[in-house]
């Protein structure tokens, strides 16, 4: 028996502003409340998949000088539908490392299913998007087990390709291309003779600001690195705005709203002196969750820098890290239940990230994770992100963290 490899990719696009639609006419009406109440599975896997954000986000955080920009919930849900063919360790693995240990792989499911649906309709003035798909190499055949497991769960298409046909990559790249309106071109530049599986998870998000800045107040203005020389950064400006702030560790935490206020993006800014690794390490689910509770709306001037980020990353070493290992070894792993008949010998080989965010004065994405926060008392007149920062796009009503991202220095 040959060793059989899967890859799993992650691919992540978050992108807002004026680019080929039009603004919408009037301000949505505020969203208050969750169309339907939480499961309590579902309940459990966002906050799971919050912890999971903050234990990803140091794992990866190797160099604090650096820009970073993930989405813990795609990492999650692409290892999420390779779970279904996971057995035995493996799969009391990959449970750990996601936080998800103590639930059965029915629930973990039944939690993404519910979760998706909920994420997808709740803001008709944005855009987001979750398309999966599973690529098998022909000669092989997925176990149905499998099969309908990630089709019903994660709405997978699954599909048989001929890998060795000099097609085979771009039809890959092509369906990620479609799934991120063309801002991941390509995930794949070759696929090699030991590769049996693609498993693909895709976020597109697209969001206008509730309260958009006037592109001529946008100004050059001083952006502060921890490193490096100072620089100058083109900062957007607005008086006066609603936004939702709270005290977090060593830091302020300010909240603006997308569309109808479902979706939003949180920053993370530490005080004067504090740097932003402290603060990051600072943070867990449980103190975020104490920091978005008391996030309390305030009327005040803001002031952020426009910018679009690129980021792509393996991630093995992180998850490694977190207590998967063994899925990544040949002649360890055990996902005897992918294919069928039901042989053990695939692992997997990489877990790769690849993702875009652009920000401007139309709109922006964000997350947001929970985290202590000592009120709203002693805060400062305006909100003025000068320095670097952390950002998340969050769901805010159920909390979930969508996306997350670090910018030491503005990108140029």
């Amino acid at each position: 028996m040959y060793a059989r490899s899967i890859l799993t990719r992650v691919v992540i696009v978050l992108f807002t502003g004026a680019c080929g639609t039009s603004a919408p006419t009037g301000t949505p009406a505020e969203l208050t409340a969750l169309p339907r109440p939480l499961t309590n599975v579902e309940s459990q896997l966002v906050a799971r998949s919050n912890r999971f954000t903050f234990t990803l986000l140091k794992r990866v955080d190797d160099d604090p000088s650096e820009n970073l920009f993930l989405s813990p919930l795609s990492v999650s849900m692409a290892l999420g539908m390779t779970m279904n063919g996971a057995a035995n360790t493996t799969l009391d693995s990959m449970r750990t490392a996601l936080g998800v240990d103590g639930l059965s792989r029915e629930e973990i499911n039944a939690g993404y299913r519910g979760l998706i649906d909920l994420l997808l309709g709740l803001d008709a003035t944005t855009q987001m998007r979750v398309a999966n798909s599973v690529w098998v190499r022909q000669g092989l055949t997925a176990d149905p087990a499998f099969v309908s497991a990630v089709g019903s769960s994660f709405d997978a298409d699954v599909r048989t390709l001929d890998f060795a046909s000099a097609s085979a990559v771009n039809t890959v790249n092509s369906w990620v291309a479609e799934a991120t309106n063309d801002r991941i071109p390509k995930v794949l530049d070759v696929i090699r003779d030991e590769d049996v599986m693609f498993l693909i998870n895709a976020l597109y998000f697209k969001g206008k600001w509730r309260e958009p800045f006037d592109p001529k107040r946008t100004v050059d203005g001083p952006f502060t690195p921890e490193t490096g020389a100072p620089q100058t950064a083109r900062m957007m400006n607005a008086e006066r705005v609603p936004i939702r702030v709270a005290r977090g560790p060593a830091s302020t935490v300010g909240e603006l709203p997308y569309g109808n206020g479902a979706f939003t993006m949180a920053i993370v800014l530490p005080d004067e002196g504090v740097s932003l690794a402290t603060v990051v390490d600072s943070l867990d689910d449980a103190r975020w969750a104490a920091i978005t509770a008391s996030l309390a709306p305030q009327q005040m001037d803001v002031s952020m820098p426009r910018f679009t980020m690129r980021y792509s990353s393996s991630l093995n070493t992180a998850l490694q890290a977190l207590g998967m290992g063994i899925a990544f070894e040949d002649g360890r792993a055990d996902f005897r239940q992918l294919f069928t008949p039901n042989e053990p010998g695939p692992f997997i080989s990489f877990v790769q990230h690849d993702a875009f965010v652009a920000v401007d004065e139309v709109g922006t994405e964000a997350a947001a994770v929970t985290t202590v926060g000592v009120g709203v008392t002693s805060l400062p007149p305006s909100f003025r992100v000068d320095r670097p920062f952390l950002f998340m796009v969050r769901e805010r009503l159920s909390g979930t963290i969508v996306f997350v991202g670090r910018v030491a220095r503005v990108p140029e």
